[in-house]
């Protein structure tokens, strides 16, 4: 197993000091992804090192970008990035994973309680099915990592956001330009470069008030 050291040497590139207590969180989450992924297959990634870079760093790279505050919806959990673990550098957050495979939803359960995280909802709901609920309206941030049939589920991550809210994609540039044009109530950052990635980005975009013809 990694030790802080190791975990906070491969961090680095991504520009992120976490203080001790996360650190040992995050050690504690890898080493239940590790042992976890030999049975329920949670990532094809198997070395620690690159779980920690291709995860854990990748995913709060995002903190660089946008404040976290208030509400966060994350659809396709998964092994629970991004969302689950933004929520260990932003312990204030109010957290929403949804992840509809039950296997999955055992292992985030069981990190959170590792882990001792506390303010996260972990639920078994398809986004398509979440946003008709009483729940799924006006959260402050909405975060999607490797989900697929992006373009027909983009509507309806933007329909629970507040306005003002932040739409946070991790996607390639390939599929980013194939959905740049796409008219939805969004006002879109560039692209961020991931760091050590040679295609895969992060897009950030706002909630406005929808205007005629969107």
């Amino acid at each position: 197993m990694l030790g802080e050291a190791e975990v906070r040497r491969l961090l680095a590139p991504f520009g992120l000091e976490l203080a001790s207590e996360r650190l040992q969180q995050l050690v504690v989450y890898l080493d239940l992804l590790l042992r976890w992924n030999k049975r329920i297959n949670l990532t094809a990634i198997r070395s620690p090192e690159e779980c920690v870079t291709r995860h854990f760093g990748e995913s709060l790279y995002l903190m660089h970008w946008v404040e976290l505050k208030g509400s966060l919806l994350d659809i396709g959990s998964g092994a629970g990035f991004p969302g689950l673990a933004l929520k260990l550098a932003a312990s204030g957050l109010r957290e929403v994973l949804l992840e509809p495979v039950a296997k999955k939803r055992a292992f985030l359960k069981e990190v959170i309680r590792a882990c001792g995280i506390e303010g996260v909802e972990v639920r078994g709901e398809r986004l398509e099915d979440f946003a008709l609920t009483s729940a799924a309206g006006g959260f402050d941030t909405v975060t999607w990592r490797a989900v697929g049939r992006l373009d027909e589920l983009l509507p309806l991550a933007v329909r629970v956001l507040r306005l003002g809210g932040q739409l946070c994609l991790w996607l390639g540039m390939d599929r980013w330009r194939a959905l740049a044009g796409a008219r939805l109530p969004i006002s879109w950052l560039e692209p961020i470069p991931v760091p050590q990635s040679r295609s895969r980005v992060i897009v950030i975009g706002t909630r406005r008030a929808v205007t005629s013809g969107e």
